[in-house]
């Protein structure tokens, strides 16, 4: 069957499975604007295939995703910049999207899982990572507020305790210690991670379609009483603000430099 594609993100379909591949191997698969649009056109091309059942989120190269490209989503070089919350609110609207599809979506998750990339992931129904995979979440150290809906997902996978330590410290933490959160269905070597998710998505495509998108639905409608999604629309508001916070702004700097620093050793 044919896939959807263009400069960012391809899909490509076998039968009732699909795989949607984040396509800039080059930059780790930063999910500036072009991105989280082509992210969600993606995920309404799947939605009118009436036969798949089973899709794949994963990137190429070497990382899933180094997260949220702030500065595209800010704006910032536009001459004429678009309605300020459009921007920040795209990567709500992509998570959304992955998390509305009607097929059941598994993140396959290798190298760098950052920021934005951990929402990505967490909007997804179910998570496999290679062993050497490593989740950050910078967004504090920026300055800025975890955005997209980034803290309702991380509270319903892992706690609300559990988030405010990660999302806070912004430490890096390894595949082992997601999975022992909850935040991960299972690890394995990365040698194995590709068939490992092609053997679990081929079991998902040999089940009734009827009854695996009836558990989807009821599991999420379980899950919507117990989160609501709804205060999520804020988090533009609270992005934006972060955006023009002085001493955000300052430690953004500093954690820049720093990063800058380390990279040149």
């Amino acid at each position: 069957m044919p896939g959807f594609g263009n400069s960012r993100v391809e899909v490509e379909v076998e039968g009732e499975r699909a795989t949607l591949l984040l396509n800039e191997p080059a930059r780790l698969n930063p999910l500036g604007k072009e991105m989280l649009s082509a992210i969600i056109e993606a995920a309404a091309w799947c939605n009118d295939q009436r036969g798949l059942k089973v899709v794949v989120v994963a990137g190429r190269g070497r990382a899933f995703s180094a997260g949220a490209d702030v500065g595209t989503i800010a704006g910032q070089g536009e001459e004429q910049p678009p309605e300020p919350r459009d921007g920040p609110d795209l990567g709500r609207r992509m998570a959304e999207a992955v998390e509305g599809m009607r097929a059941v979506t598994i993140a396959r998750i290798h190298g760098h899982c950052v920021g934005g990339g951990v929402v990505l992931a967490s909007a997804c129904d179910l998570r496999l990572a290679g062993s050497s995979a490593r989740f950050r979440i910078p967004e504090v150290d920026l300055g800025i507020p975890l955005a997209w809906g980034g803290i309702h997902r991380l509270v319903r996978e892992i706690g609300p305790a559990r988030t405010k330590e990660l999302v806070m410290s912004c430490r890096v933490f390894d595949a082992a210690e997601a999975e022992r959160i909850g935040f991960l269905n299972r690890v394995v070597e990365d040698q194995e991670l590709e068939a490992e998710v092609d053997a679990l998505a081929a079991t998902l495509a040999s089940k009734s379609g009827f009854a695996l998108l009836s558990t989807k639905r009821q599991t999420d409608a379980i899950t919507a009483s117990m989160i609501s999604m709804e205060t999520a629309r804020l988090d533009a508001d609270l992005f934006i603000a972060g955006m023009h916070d002085p001493e955000g702004r300052t430690k953004a700097t500093e954690y820049l430099e720093r990063l800058a620093q380390r990279r040149k050793r």
